[in-house]
């Protein structure tokens, strides 16, 4: 007889529910302001220092260039930043804010507060979870 683990108790599961349901968090707070999830983290870079290289981006997401290279260009052409080959040296893009994600930062983080606070989850709570993520970062990393 063999034993078999029980999908409740397996932290992978766990894991990837948290993962969904942060997708549908993020989905409910940003829609107003048209962003998905990958979007508001990649301006969220942003906001912590404009005028950034693609390939910078990329490493502080983790994301290949494949990937945020559509995610870039889709925030473009809905006016939150701009992309820039420098005259010194066209292999390189940068990516910056438009004054509509500047001015637009505070209304959505405002937006993400009202959203967090219909749940019961203190910042003692949000500490506890960051320390264990950041073990499992790096536990997995290795």
């Amino acid at each position: 007889m063999t034993n078999h683990v029980n999908l409740a108790n397996q932290l992978c599961f766990s894991v990837y529910n948290v993962n969904r349901l942060f997708n549908k968090f993020y989905q409910e707070a940003l829609a107003d302001f048209d962003l998905t999830y990958s979007q508001y983290l990649l301006l969220t870079a942003l906001w912590n220092q404009d005028h950034r290289e693609l390939r910078d981006l990329g490493d502080e997401l983790k994301l290949s260039s494949n990937t945020l290279t559509p995610l870039v260009k889709r925030l473009e052409a809905r006016g939150w930043v701009t992309r820039v080959h420098p005259e010194t040296d066209r292999r390189r893009l940068l990516v910056s804010l438009t004054p509509k994600a500047k001015a637009q930062e505070a209304p959505i983080q405002q937006a993400l507060a009202e959203c967090l606070g219909r749940y019961s989850f203190t910042k003692a709570d949000y500490e506890q979870a960051m320390s264990l993520n950041q073990k499992l970062i790096a536990a997995l990393s290795n």
